[in-house]
């Protein structure tokens, strides 16, 4: 393989506006991943009760799994940077930091750790000015989080679960090596339609990203058919 490499990332937007990206480029790309779907069963028996066997809910359910390699030796090549300048004060410390805000909520007018503040007003029920639709709108949420692993794979998440093991120490006890296990369950334009979004929102953009997506892979998909070599002889019953 020659040229550069495309490195991961979790794109991670706070409830501000105009949605400022906080970028969480993945120092080494992880070594492999599981990418899961998984199917809700219609409600019923089927064979039993009307319902279709056929019938689902809505959309698959869809989660990544992986682990992302640390290491502050790296980072502080080329030196006078302000990379290597974390990396000598806090080791991984800082890449650290930036995965475990993902899982953090983010409440209204609350002063976020990028140093923006939360609009007011995130708290109650919002109504649109003419008419209903309305919706209540939580006291906090997490930030709406992208996982980006090329143009071709770009999906909303929210992180499950985050496990992180420190191998090696600075004098000062800051990590140096660590190990990050990520557990990501990406999010359906269904659920994305509760966060209300608004044309230009973290929640908008969601939706965008998850929509070009399914179409690259909808795309892809057609695209798979079976070559003169590849073909097999299929007879329907009748």
């Amino acid at each position: 393989m020659s040229g550069a490499l495309t490195k991961g990332a979790l794109v991670e937007y706070l409830p501000t506006f105009p949605p400022t990206p906080v970028v969480t480029v993945f120092q080494y790309n992880p070594e492999s991943m599981v990418h899961t779907w998984t199917q809700a069963q219609p409600s019923g028996k089927p064979g039993v009760e009307s319902s279709n066997p056929l019938a689902v809910p809505g959309l698959p359910g869809e989660s990544f799994q992986f682990t992302i390699f640390l290491d502050a030796d790296d980072d502080m090549v080329p030196l006078g940077t302000a990379l290597a300048q974390a990396a000598q004060e806090s080791g991984v410390g800082t890449r650290l930091a930036a995965l475990e805000m993902l899982l953090y909520p983010v409440t209204s007018g609350q002063s976020t750790a990028r140093g923006a503040a939360s609009p007011g007003g995130l708290i109650g029920t919002a109504s649109a000015a003419s008419a209903p639709p309305t919706w209540n709108l939580p006291n906090s949420t997490v930030p709406i989080v992208l996982f980006f692993w090329n143009p071709n794979r770009i999906v909303p998440v929210r992180v499950t679960t985050l496990t992180i093991t420190e191998t090696l120490y600075d004098t000062d006890l800051n990590p140096a090596h660590a190990q990050a296990q990520l557990s990501l369950r990406v999010l359906t334009p269904t659920e994305l339609k509760a966060a209300n979004p608004a044309p230009g929102t973290p929640a908008n953009l969601a939706m965008v990203a998850y929509n070009q997506t399914f179409v690259t892979r909808r795309e892809w998909a057609k695209n798979n058919t079976a070559g003169p070599h590849g073909s097999i002889a299929l007879k329907p019953p009748h």
